[in-house]
């Protein structure tokens, strides 16, 4: 039994939970566990079969789940999940994707009307059944339709971060094969794309029908969907599907260029190929001669590929059919950046609020990283249910850090931020004297976030004109495949971070990355920085810059479009703040 496969059922079990109306205590647990045991480094199956007692020496695994990890390896499934499937059919949990529709509402949907899927929601809401429950209304139901079709596509489509987790396991699972020569990742989860569809593998093997039996063993597989001599498709559990091709290695760098794609990537190279009589696809580069004959002339690499039309070995995040191709004909193509680029996080969290760790445990975390600069940005008094601090704490979190500042030896900085929130109104969250003291002021917007284009874009425009804001974090408020971005006026947006020379957030977390690669690309056009951060709530999550740093990747930023690639005097500089 897997990890993954053990902590996909605990999820579950949460999700089944927090539909019935559990204690929330009980809830986290299981998520909890469940994370825990999906990063762990050691297998769950082992353990048990070793010493089942020492589960429960391990972080957030007590004595229940210790028991349901033992019930899940012997049995491949453990009771409480099936005592709660007898109530609660396991189709109501895509209810739970639709936005602003919370587990009690989900309920109700269940309990009054019978809805056990989107489909019937959908059904309910279009015959207005919907508005006639209490607690409803039309207006609510127009928003339950709108959120189906973000609903649909979290059942279709998985986060980078998500598709990532499979593609490292599903790696481990092939490499372990001895007759497994090469083998990567291709599709839009190599080009970075923010949710991915399914995940496509190319191996050179000595065995195609080995490597296939290998992938068809996959802990997570539910069933096989297509095979054949060299090609081999499985779906997941979670309905995710997983393609593998074997490939001839004379032909595994043009394999890759080609199902790595995209499309229209792929079209114009095509095109090239054939204005210089070559042909290029998944087997290679060819000579087309007189009557058709063909000469192989390259393909084991995918520099190859690109070099025989007279071009440069595109990063894959590029490859979209964009802007691309310009740049390779001018010579321009950007020396994308990369982690090592950055040299600071300017949006973070400590106990002071809803932070895992403390103030000294992220400064710690962010010198291991290398950083020479960080910037502490606790909530503002608005978000109450994170504790947002008033200008008496927020002070007094500032006297600690100058307190480490004057202490510091190494020249590390610890920077007095706040993410302070957009009020509803207008205005910032927080005094003007007291914003005036910050280092490093992030303006976000956490409520009111229904508004419409006119009120998001006015309280925005009116952050960046304020003397004290630095940034705009997360500035369109998607989470993906839970909420869409808000309809915001871009171009008074960019108008008014060029002219009060103020900046824009990449937020590096996962379920945000906000802003979108075609969003940072507009930016760059506009000559406006973008800040790189990662909203870390705990040190771990400092490393989650790697996703913020692909995302700007696909918009084709360098190290100069990025703000925290500079020191700190440089940055205060950009400002123009004393």
């Amino acid at each position: 039994m897997h990890n993954l496969r053990i902590a996909l059922l605990l999820d579950e079990t949460a999700d089944l939970l927090e539909f019935q109306g559990a204690n929330a205590f009980r809830v986290r647990a299981y998520r909890n566990g469940a994370r825990t045991i999906r990063e762990y480094g050691d297998s769950i199956s082992r353990i048990v079969e070793e010493d089942p007692e020492k589960l429960k020496e391990i972080p957030e695994i007590g004595d229940n789940l210790a028991k349901y990890c033992v019930e899940i390896v012997t049995t491949g499934a453990f009771s409480m999940r099936e005592k709660l499937l007898e109530t609660t059919p396991r189709t109501v949990l895509d209810l739970l994707r639709v936005p602003r529709l919370g587990p009690k509402k989900a309920a109700v949907l269940f309990n009054e009307l019978g809805i056990r899927d989107l489909t019937m929601l959908k059904a309910a809401c279009e015959a207005g059944e919907v508005q006639k429950l209490k607690g409803f209304g039309a207006k609510t139901e127009q928003d339950l339709l709108a959120g189906i079709a973000i609903a649909s596509a979290a059942n279709e489509r998985l986060r980078w971060d998500q598709a990532d987790e499979l593609v490292a396991s599903i790696r481990k699972h092939l490499e372990d094969l001895p007759s497994v020569r090469r083998l990567e990742s291709a599709g839009s989860y190599r080009r970075g794309r923010d949710t991915i569809g399914d995940l496509d593998f190319l191996a050179v093997a000595d065995d195609a029908k080995e490597a296939m039996d290998r992938l068809e063993a996959y802990p997570l597989k539910a069933e096989t969907t297509a095979r054949g001599e060299t090609k081999c498709s499985i779906r997941l559990t979670n309905g995710f599907q997983v393609d593998l091709r074997v490939v001839p290695e004379r032909s595994f760098g043009a394999a890759l260029q080609y199902f790595t794609g995209s499309k229209e990537h792929n079209v114009v190279l095509r095109g090239l190929a054939k204005d210089r009589g070559l042909k290029i696809n998944e087997w290679g580069v060819f000579r087309v001669g007189e009557g058709g004959a063909e000469e192989f002339l390259a393909g084991e690499n995918e520099a190859d590929v690109y070099a025989s039309v007279g071009l440069p070995c595109f990063p894959p995040e590029l490859r979209e059919g964009r802007r691309e191709y310009d740049w390779a004909k001018g010579g321009d193509l950007p020396r994308l950046i990369e982690v090592g680029d950055l040299r600071g996080d300017l949006h973070m969290h400590t106990t002071a609020t809803d932070g895992r760790n403390t103030l000294e445990e992220m400064i710690a975390a962010a010198k291991a990283r290398g950083y020479s600069y960080i910037a502490i940005t606790d909530h503002s008094q608005r978000v109450s249910m994170a504790r947002g601090l008033d200008p008496v704490r927020l002070r007094q979190q500032w006297a600690e850090i100058d307190r480490i500042n004057a202490a510091a030896t190494d020249g590390f900085r610890v920077l007095k931020g706040i993410e302070c929130d957009i009020l509803e109104a207008g205005g910032m969250d927080l005094p003007d004297d007291v914003l005036a003291e910050a280092d490093w002021v992030n303006a976000s917007i956490h409520y009111g976030q229904t508004q419409s284009s006119e009120q998001l874009t006015a309280r925005i425009v009116g952050a960046l004109e304020h003397p004290s804001v630095c940034v705009v974090a997360h500035p369109t408020g998607r989470v993906l495949n839970a909420r869409p971005s808000y309809e915001l006026d871009f171009d008074a947006v960019f108008d008014a971070a060029v002219k009060h020379k103020k900046f824009l957030e990449l937020n590096a977390s996962p379920e945000r990355l906000d802003l979108s690669d075609l969003q940072c690309a507009a930016a760059k056009q506009r000559g406006i920085p973008i800040v790189i951060s990662t909203d870390a709530h705990k040190t771990a999550t400092l490393d989650n810059v790697r996703y913020g740093i692909i995302q700007a990747r696909r918009a084709g930023l360098t190290a100069a479009d990025v703000v925290n690639t500079r020191s700190w005097d440089e940055i205060r500089a950009m400002l123009g703040r004393s």
